[in-house]
């Protein structure tokens, strides 16, 4: 059981990381988009 719920820790935290990354990038994106013109 505990090793169960230490997998969807390990998930969740990933899965929060992964949303973080995606928004950075999706960021960067818009910010050169906006400086470049």
């Amino acid at each position: 059981m505990k090793k169960l719920l230490s997998l969807a820790l390990l998930a969740v935290a990933g899965y929060v990381i992964y949303q973080q990354v995606e928004d950075s990038k999706a960021e960067q994106e818009l910010w050169t988009q906006a400086t470049s013109e």
